[in-house]
């Protein structure tokens, strides 16, 4: 399998650690960098249409390896033509390996050199997934990006269990290598393949299992095993010692990362790619992002708040619905709340991307990250000093 040459190009200074704007061409359209994936684990982002995805401005998002293979099935979603056909979205997916729920289902895992072993969350039947069977799903669903099959230690981890995880992410790398060569000779189309960095909490050990993956010369590179209970400063540092490493002219994606000051965060440090569940998963248990932080848009307060939930903000929610109306579909229980409260973080996350991309492009990316973390943390602090008084106050509000 040639993988030398990356269907990724820097459209602004080959920087290693800094802000970099870069386009990444796949089978299914061409996608701008830094971006943020949009997670539909299942075939589908949480309560959004694909034309409503297409709307708010997604480029490309994520499904999940494991769950699909347990349902539908990957021949089934082949059969209908392939997961774009299926979920009636024509633009890139990228799939994760289900490495992550070695981590996430740990107590139904069991971990060997071979490959894994699940047993079903759904009827607790034995599913075994190996680099090569991995890579076999992804290729059955059509995936544009795919990812390899790895080891996500969880937080804190021994030396020995992290040294552990790297070495065999890298032998199931190197099988999944071959495994992807394979098909390729059988002309099998194949999507991009990225391998994933391990490592935990460790900088040399994350920088030395990255060199050793880009010795196999992969098209793209993850930092994997990330935000999984160690300090932010220490995550950031984490990825400015592997980015340090990797190659210049491939796609670095932040796997399962994060909130909106940790995307402009990371962007600085050089990052590409990120994917997270708290637009979404936050916003059907209403909360939504702005620029001035989270809103708890079920909170009393906002009883009889005409205003928006950001007035800076022209997504389809912003335009037409108050914060009084929001929060009483959430307590009526209406589905058109977590819709609308999705719609709204989606397009929030999704504008902030391109505005993060105009800045580099115009090189105020310095300025403009300043503006909005100093704005965000102002908000999220008025926020919590909000909270923290209401908890104070007597029955009543009554000082």
């Amino acid at each position: 399998m040639s993988t030398a040459t990356a269907p990724f190009a820097l459209t602004s200074a080959p920087l290693a650690t800094g802000p970099r704007r870069g386009r990444l061409t796949l089978a299914h359209g061409v996608v701008e960098t830094p971006v943020f994936m949009p997670v539909g684990t299942q075939g589908t982002v949480k309560t959004m249409t694909p034309h409503e995805l297409e709307e708010v401005g997604a480029e490309i998002i994520l499904a999940n390896t494991y769950h699909l293979l347990l349902r539908p099935g990957p021949e089934a979603v082949r059969s209908l033509g392939g997961l774009h056909r299926f979920m009636g979205w024509s633009r890139p997916i990228l799939t994760d390996s289900g490495g992550y729920q070695v981590l996430s289902l740990t107590d139904r895992v069991t971990v060997s050199g071979r490959g894994v072993r699940f047993r079903s969350h759904l009827d607790g039947s034995a599913v075994d997934l190996d680099p090569e069977r991995a890579v076999d799903v992804q290729i059955a669903l059509g995936s544009d990006v795919m990812m390899l099959l790895d080891v996500c230690p969880p937080f804190p981890s021994t030396s020995k269990a992290l040294e552990s995880a790297v070495a065999r992410t890298h032998d199931w790398a190197v099988r999944s290598r071959t495994h992807l060569a394979r098909r390729q000779d059988e002309g099998t189309d194949l999507g991009l393949a990225f391998a994933i960095v391990q490592g935990g909490t460790d900088p040399e050990l994350r920088r030395r299992a990255a060199g050793d993956l880009i010795a196999l010369d992969f098209p793209g590179y993850a930092h994997g095993g990330l935000m999984v209970g160690e300090a932010k400063t220490e995550t950031f540092d984490l990825v400015q010692a592997t980015n340090e490493v990797l190659p210049v002219d491939r796609p670095r994606y932040l796997m399962g990362v994060g909130a909106p000051d940790d995307l402009v965060r990371a962007v600085g440090l050089g990052v590409d790619m990120f994917d997270c569940v708290l637009p979404t998963r936050n916003a059907r248990n209403g909360t939504v992002f702005t620029r001035r932080g989270k809103v708890v848009i079920k909170n009393a307060e906002w009883k009889g708040e005409s205003g928006p939930i950001d007035p800076d903000c022209r997504c389809y929610t912003c335009r037409h619905f108050s914060r009084a109306y929001l929060r009483h579909l959430f307590h009526a229980g209406e589905i058109l709340g977590p819709r609308l409260a999705t719609l709204h973080s989606l397009a929030f996350y999704l504008e902030l991307m391109r505005e993060i991309r105009e800045s580099i492009a115009a090189g105020r990316f310095a300025a403009m990250s300043r503006d909005f973390l100093a704005g965000y943390a102002a908000g999220e602090a008025a926020r919590s000093r909000e909270a923290a008084g209401a908890r104070k106050a007597p029955p009543g509000g009554v000082e």
